[in-house]
């Protein structure tokens, strides 16, 4: 299907106003018509005439005539161009909210493959296009294509030959919008590409702003950002003069066609076939000839720029979700909290596999360890959970049942989650903490974040529950942001608990306060913690010890330490003693 027949489907809801827009159209397009005629009325039928006083008495009416028919034209012109402009930001608001939509639900492997500033691009600019394709395309060729005919169909009725010859330039002219067409395209799909990465840029370096302050490579940083500044303006400039030289070419070509009218059309005037008045009424309409062949040209450019970063998003919107909910799924009811990996094996690329084999269960209420080394799986198992990823082979079940039998929707709802690095919104603290139940009650807000250990700092703040968090909670410490993270989990009270290194960006003090948090918080929940911290999850119900995606070992912490085997080594070199554990 082509990117402009998929565009179109973005207008149907509003193809009642576009036929209005268009209905307006055409009588806009009649009344430019009529503009050349009380002028040749005047040079035909009354300067012949001298001074005869009847024909005098009729200079104001035509003048008079020419002015109505120019504001009535202005008037549907005003009411035509706002409501296609209203139609085109209607269409232009559905394809953004779709292309969002689409990007949230898309599983985390396609986002870990791209930038976030790219997708960002893609919904913010490239989706203008789809408002291109309607304001530049669509009723731009309609009145375009209607003023041709009518202008053809009078200039033919006033002299055929003169009409034939003015068109005579035509086929060089769509030969020229052709040739340059694919170029524009693919020059609009470059300059869209380096745009995205300027922005790219612009956030990264500006979200690290402190790292690098810290180092001091703010002239790198400048340095980087020019370079792609740069191949954005070379880009650009590129497509410039794409477009000056087929300006060129193509006024050209209608200044040849004028040439060639005004010579033939003089010889008929001389000859006498043709009146002076035809001929100014015919060069006027020539001019009402070229102007919707220029407007065609420009059209079919703007078209070509918008097709670029309409592909873009539409290559968005065709990739597949990895993530599917079955067609048959079934929304989680009551869960115990049994949870089993059954020879699991996953990858993030074909053919490296990150876990091997997994087979492992957990039984409600339990509490279980995942260690290891860097590299080992211990997060990449800790997302197959709630199917951030689904499995290469084998299957993940919740009580028994495939949870790619259940809804992603309602699995996540049984599913609290606390980060090393807890994701704050830059909105309120209320907000952070009610962000997985925003129908909470201010009283259950308030709980939780008591229960948490995070309303004391709170009250101590001036605007208190409604105080601002900042940039990705930049303006609270790594201890308060994690308190706000075991807030959301407890206010959630969902049955299964995932916490991926909880603790490993804090000081002992604070992951000492932290720790006994989180153990009122997995209190009756299965739970599943992931930390490099041994002597946090010395003593829970079980550790599983991952090497290379393998489970190398499990069992209680104790137990594993007199085994001598590989968690007896990390212990060991932790330089944890048996009075700390």
């Amino acid at each position: 299907m082509s990117i402009y027949r998929r565009a179109l489907k973005y207008y149907r809801p509003f193809w009642g106003q576009t036929a209005i827009g268009l209905v307006l159209t055409l009588c806009g397009i009649a009344l430019n018509l009529l503009k050349p005629w009380p002028f040749k009325f005047i040079v035909d039928n009354i300067l012949p005439a001298g001074s005869a006083q009847s024909s005098v008495r009729l200079i104001p009416l035509l003048c008079l005539a020419l002015v109505a028919i120019q504001l009535l034209w202005g008037i549907i012109n005003l009411v035509t161009n706002y409501l296609f402009v209203k139609v085109g930001l209607e269409a232009l608001l559905r394809m953004r909210t779709e292309l969002y939509s689409y990007l949230q639900s898309l599983s985390l492997k396609y986002h870990d493959a791209r930038r976030a500033s790219d997708s960002s691009f893609r919904v913010a600019y490239d989706s203008q296009s789809i408002q291109t394709i309607y304001n530049k395309g669509l009723t731009n060729i309609f009145g375009s294509v209607v003023t041709l005919i009518g202008t053809f169909a009078i200039m033919a009725r006033m002299d055929w030959q003169l009409t034939l010859l003015s068109l005579g330039v035509v086929p060089l002219i769509v030969l020229a919008i052709y040739l340059f067409a694919r170029r524009i395209r693919e020059q609009s799909t470059s300059i869209q590409e380096r745009e995205s990465a300027v922005l790219a840029q612009a956030q990264e370096g500006l979200s690290s702003v402190r790292m690098v302050h810290a180092f001091g490579r703010e002239e790198w940083e400048v340095g980087q950002f020019r370079m792609q500044a740069q191949h954005s303006l070379q880009a650009n400039l590129r497509l410039t003069l794409t477009n000056v030289h087929s300006a060129l070419v193509i006024s050209t070509l209608m200044v040849i066609g004028t040439a060639a009218m005004y010579y033939l059309g003089t010889r008929h005037v001389l000859a006498g076939t043709l009146s002076l008045g035809s001929l100014l009424v015919f060069s006027a309409y020539l001019l009402m000839l070229y102007q919707p062949l220029e407007s065609l040209t420009y059209t079919a450019w703007a078209m070509e720029g918008a097709a670029a970063g309409a592909q873009r998003c539409f290559e968005v919107l065709d990739r597949p979700d990895d993530v599917l909910d079955a067609p048959n799924a079934r929304a989680v009811g009551t869960v115990a909290g049994s949870i089993a990996f059954d020879h699991v094996t996953f990858g993030y690329a074909a053919g490296k596999p990150v876990l091997r084999d997994i087979d492992l269960t957990i039984a409600p209420n339990q509490i279980v360890a995942l260690v290891g080394g860097t590299g080992a799986g211990k997060s990449t198992l800790l997302s197959l959970v709630p199917r951030f990823y689904d499995p290469d082979r084998g299957r993940v079940t919740l009580d028994g049942s495939d949870i790619r039998e259940l809804t992603k929707q309602s699995l996540r709802a049984h599913i609290g989650l606390v980060l090393q690095d807890t994701l704050l919104f830059s909105t309120s603290i209320r907000e952070n903490i009610a962000y997985g139940r925003p129908d909470a009650t201010e009283a259950e807000i308030h709980e939780a974040a008591v229960r948490a250990q995070a309303d004391e700092f709170i009250s101590r703040l001036p605007q208190g529950y409604e105080s601002s968090v900042g940039e990705r909670g930049g303006h609270l410490s790594v201890g308060q942001r994690q308190r706000l993270g075991i807030a959301r989990a407890f206010l959630k009270n969902a049955p299964i608990l995932l916490l991926d290194e909880p603790t490993s960006a804090l000081d002992p003090a604070t992951e000492a306060a932290i720790m006994e948090t989180m153990k009122d918080l997995m209190r009756g929940r299965t739970t599943l913690i992931v930390t490099h911290r041994l002597a946090t999850i010395h003593q829970v119900d079980r550790i599983v010890v991952l090497r290379d995606g393998e489970i190398a070992e499990q069992g209680r912490g104790p137990d594993l330490v007199a085994r001598g085997g590989a968690y007896a080594k990390l212990y060991s070199a932790g330089h944890y003693g048996p009075n700390e554990s």
